[in-house]
C-alpha cells in the first residue's frame, strides 16, 4: 500500500499500535461470552469492565454511566429516541443546522412522525446564537440534541452555557462529541450534559467500537432488545475485542492529551498560517479561536475543492474538501452554506485535521506543494473574478427565489 501523508483525521485514525496490541488476545485466546458463569468468560468480563472504566476517566464520569455502543450513529440514535420515549408527551426538539447526518437525518424522520424540529443557525463563524436558543425553547421540548465540535470546520459549541439554557425548561440534552472526545478535556461530573456520545474510531481506536454516556438518573429505554448486556440498556453480545481496544485507546489519549493537544495545535496553526501568507485570495473557514487544536477549513477561491483534492493525492496527501460535492453536482456542504459564505470559497474549502502522528515533515510537503497546486488550477480555471461574482449573484437569487 502506497505511504500517505495523513491529514484527513476527523474522517477516521490510524489504530494505535498499543491498542492492536492490547486487543489482539480477545481475537484469539480469551475468545469467551463475558456474560458466562464460567471462569473463563469471567475473565474477559473483567476486561471489559476496565475498558469500561477508562472511557469514563477520559471523560470525567462514573464507569456506570457508560455503554458500549458500535458506532457514532448508533450513539446519536439511541440517545435521541430514549430522550424522546422518555417524555412522550414532548414532542419538539432542538438542533442546529449544522449538524452530523447521525442527527439531522434522525429528526428529518422524527418529522414524519409528528414532531416538531427546530434547525438553529449559525453566523459567519460557525456559531449559534444563544439568544435564538432560549427563543426555541417552550414547555413542549424534549430534547435539545447539539454537536460538541464540527466535524468539518473544528468549531468549538458553548456546550455548558447551552446547557444552562436547556435546564430551564427541563429538556433532556444530547451532544454528539465524536470529534472533541481526546481533543479537548471533559469533565461529565460537571457538566450540563445528559448524554453523550463518542466513537472510537476517531480516537485511534478501530472502527466499529463506540460508546454513549447517559448520566445516572436520566432516564433512558434501550434502542436494541434483547439480553441484559450493558446493564439492559443495549442487548447484544459485547464486541468484546472493540471494548478493550476503545478502553486502551481512552488511556492512552487521557495520558497524553495536555501535550498532544499543544503539538497538533502548533502544527495546525504552522500550516493555516503559512497557507494565508503564500496563497492569495484564501481565508479560514470558522471560529478560529473556538475549535478543535487539530482542525483547519480553508477556503480558496475560484477553483473547486475536488480539484485541490485530486492534486494533492498525486503527492500521497490525504485532506477532504469542505464541499460535500459529487461528480456533476454543485450542491455545497451544508454546514458551509449554513455559515452563509460566498459562492467562491464554498467550493473550494479544504479541511486538513492532523492527528498526534502528524509531523513537521509532513507539514512541510504540504505548504511547499500547495501554492503551486493553487496557482495552477486558477489558471486552468474559466472563472475569473468577475465570473464568480456573476455566479454568486446568480446562486443568492435561486436560494432567494
Amino acid at each position: 500500500m502506497q505511504t500517505c501523508i495523513y491529514l484527513d483525521n476527523n474522517a477516521t485514525t490510524k489504530v494505535d499500535p498499543e491498542v492492536v496490541e492490547a486487543m489482539l488476545p480477545y481475537l484469539s485466546e480469551s475468545y469467551g461470552n463475558p456474560s458466562s458463569m464460567h471462569t473463563f468468560g469471567g475473565q474477559v468480563g473483567k476486561a471489559v469492565k476496565q475498558a469500561r472504566q477508562k472511557v469514563a476517566a477520559l471523560i470525567g464520569a462514573d464507569d456506570s454511566e457508560i455503554i458500549f455502543t458500535s458506532c457514532g450513529t448508533e450513539g446519536d440514535n439511541a440517545a435521541i429516541r430514549a430522550a424522546l420515549q422518555a417524555q412522550p408527551d414532548k414532542r419538539h426538539i432542538v438542533t442546529t443546522q449544522v449538524e452530523h447526518p447521525a442527527v439531522l437525518n434522525v429528526c428529518k424522520q422524527l418529522e414524519t412522525q409528528g414532531y416538531s424540529v427546530t434547525y438553529l443557525s449559525v453566523n459567519r463563524q460557525g456559531q449559534i446564537d444563544l439568544d435564538e436558543l432560549a427563543a426555541s425553547m417552550t414547555g413542549n421540548t424534549a430534547l435539545v440534541t447539539i454537536m460538541y465540535a464540527n466535524n468539518e470546520t473544528g468549531v468549538v459549541f458553548p456546550i455548558e452555557q447551552i446547557g444552562l439554557r436547556v435546564k430551564e425548561y427541563g429538556a433532556i440534552f444530547h451532544v454528539d462529541a465524536v470529534q472533541a472526545v481526546g481533543k479537548i478535556p471533559l469533565n461529565m461530573k460537571t457538566s450540563t450534559v445528559d448524554m453523550l456520545t463518542l466513537s472510537g474510531h476517531k480516537l485511534h481506536a478501530p472502527k466499529g467500537i463506540g460508546a454513549l454516556y447517559v448520566r445516572r438518573g436520566t432516564r433512558f429505554r434501550p434502542l436494541l432488545v434483547g439480553g441484559h448486556q450493558e446493564r439492559g440498556r443495549r442487548a447484544g453480545t459485547e464486541n468484546v475485542p472493540g471494548i478493550v481496544a476503545l478502553g486502551k485507546a481512552a488511556e492512552i489519549e487521557l495520558a497524553h492529551l495536555a501535550t498532544t493537544t499543544k503539538k497538533q495545535k502548533q502544527l495546525r496553526d504552522r500550516l493555516e498560517k503559512t497557507l494565508l501568507a503564500t496563497i492569495p485570495d484564501c481565508e479560514v473557514n470558522g471560529d478560529r479561536k473556538n475549535r478543535l487544536p487539530n482542525t483547519t477549513n480553508i477556503g480558496f477561491k475560484y477553483i473547486e475543492g475536488e480539484a485541490i483534492l485530486l492534486s494533492l493525492n498525486q503527492f500521497g496527501i490525504c485532506a477532504s474538501s469542505g464541499s460535500a460535492c459529487t461528480s456533476g453536482s454543485l450542491e455545497p456542504s451544508h454546514v458551509l452554506r449554513s455559515m452563509g459564505l460566498p459562492y467562491t470559497i464554498l467550493h473550494g474549502s479544504i479541511r486538513f485535521s492532523l492527528s498526534r502522528y502528524t509531523t513537521d515533515a509532513e507539514v512541510d510537503t504540504v505548504l511547499a506543494v500547495m501554492p503551486g497546486i493553487v496557482e495552477r488550477l486558477r489558471a486552468l480555471s474559466p472563472f475569473n473574478n468577475d465570473q464568480a461574482d456573476w455566479l454568486q449573484g446568480r446562486e443568492e437569487a435561486l436560494v432567494n427565489g
